[in-house]
């Protein structure tokens, strides 16, 4: 009996979590426009209704107003073409194609952006119904009705916000990141063959990919944040995980190049560590405080509480002063060590320049540069749409005028 309920009590522990919530959303939705339509429209099934309710119904308010507006302009031109064509021609293989392509061809000029597709849809439904007229203004009748609903239901049930998964994909890509790091220090006291440096570079090539993920979480989490009445400050927190997730990316990029250059260090050492053990035991300090700055920065910047983000901010900031302390010291044993052997000073210089670059990029008086200039860029770009919304009202007021005149 405790087993079975277990998932049920996992549903209800897991209620808050916004993938819960959008379901839920969008079930009811769906239902809700299903009933309203058994009313109004003339259809036995009008399932058209519930469809558009359902698509309608995106993760975000925002998303909602600007897709639903499209959806509709799409199924209406459809049902207005399958409309034209049956008063002309029945449904043939040869009207089945011209209605498709007429549909493709007027939906990119109806302004209804990734939706072009339905418009065809919409047409080849309607076209193979034997009474389209009356069908097919019970269908626009049903579009509507679920694009309202849909519409509504979002205005009155708030959208989740969806920034703990923006973070959460944040911190897996920090998290894989201080690993690489780990591991490169474990590795560097050791001899380090060819073949396993550069499997730490593919390593450090696949975050790549990692940051196309993230940065879809986190474009999502700034939909739900936008025209959403449950965040008191939307743009701050738009801009701090987004020139959060660019520093993290530059410095996914130095550390796929500090990679590079421990591989060609690899080829040049067939025996023996990489470096002379005082250095190695540098550069593992090193890389130990380049992995603890990146997890403090990576809280500092997805931390929901101001005391918290306080202290991850002077936790970041000891990081980094004992990072700059610990390249120092770093840079003089290498050099003790080029006075032996000079053959690979590019290549010890070339480290160091990137783990700079790695501390220089964390640096917390950048990141409150960073944001400055993003505060600053939006509120010009505000500014410009209000007086762009100042202008078209005096021009309506001056034509309202002469019209009175």
């Amino acid at each position: 009996m405790a087993a079975a309920s277990e998932p049920f009590r996992d549903l209800v522990r897991r209620h808050r979590e916004p993938a819960v919530v959008q379901t839920v959303r969008s079930t009811a939705a769906a239902v809700i426009s299903y009933v309203i339509a058994l009313q109004l429209s003339g259809e036995p099934v009008p399932l058209t209704a519930p469809l558009t309710a359902l698509l309608v119904v995106q993760v975000t308010l925002y998303s909602t107003l600007t897709t639903g507006i499209r959806r509709v302009n799409s199924v209406v031109a459809g049902v207005l073409i399958a409309i034209g064509f049956s008063a002309l021609v029945g449904l043939s293989w040869w009207s089945l194609g011209l209605v498709i392509l007429a549909s493709l061809v007027i939906g990119r000029f109806v302004k209804v952006g990734e939706f072009v597709p339905e418009v065809a849809i919409s047409a080849m439904l309607v076209l193979g119904v034997t009474q389209v007229t009356e069908t097919a203004w019970d269908r626009v009748l049903e579009t509507l009705i679920g694009a309202v609903v849909g519409l509504l239901f979002n205005v009155l049930f708030v959208p989740p916000v969806w920034v703990s998964d923006a973070s959460a994909a944040i911190n897996d890509l920090s998290g894989r990141m201080r690993g690489l790091l780990a591991h490169i220090a474990e590795e560097l006291g050791q001899h380090t063959p060819v073949a396993r440096a550069a499997a730490r570079l593919h390593e450090a090539r696949r975050l790549d990919h990692d940051i196309v993920q993230v940065d879809a979480a986190l474009r999502q989490a700034e939909e739900s944040l936008r025209l959403n009445p449950r965040v008191k400050e939307p743009v701050l927190s738009r801009i701090v995980l987004r020139t959060g997730l660019d520093t993290l990316e530059i410095c996914a990029v130095i550390l796929r190049v500090s990679c590079r250059t421990l591989t060609d260090l690899a080829k040049t050492q067939p025996t023996g560590t990489i470096f002379s053990p005082a250095a190695t035991r540098g550069l593992q300090d090193l890389f130990g405080h380049l992995s603890d700055a990146i997890g403090a920065f990576t809280a500092l910047i997805t931390t929901q509480m101001s005391v918290t983000g306080a202290d991850a901010e002077a936790r970041l900031s000891e990081e980094l002063a004992e990072g700059h302390a610990c390249r120092d010291r770093v840079a003089a044993m290498l050099l003790d060590d080029l006075r032996d052997d000079q053959r690979n000073w590019q290549l010890h210089g070339a480290l160091l320049a990137e783990a700079d670059r790695i501390l220089d990029e964390l640096d917390v008086e950048k990141r409150s540069e960073r944001l400055i200039e993003e505060l600053d860029r939006h509120t010009r770009e505000r500014l410009t749409r209000r007086k762009w919304l100042d202008d078209v009202k005096v021009r309506v007021r001056r034509g309202l005028g002469r019209n009175e005149e």
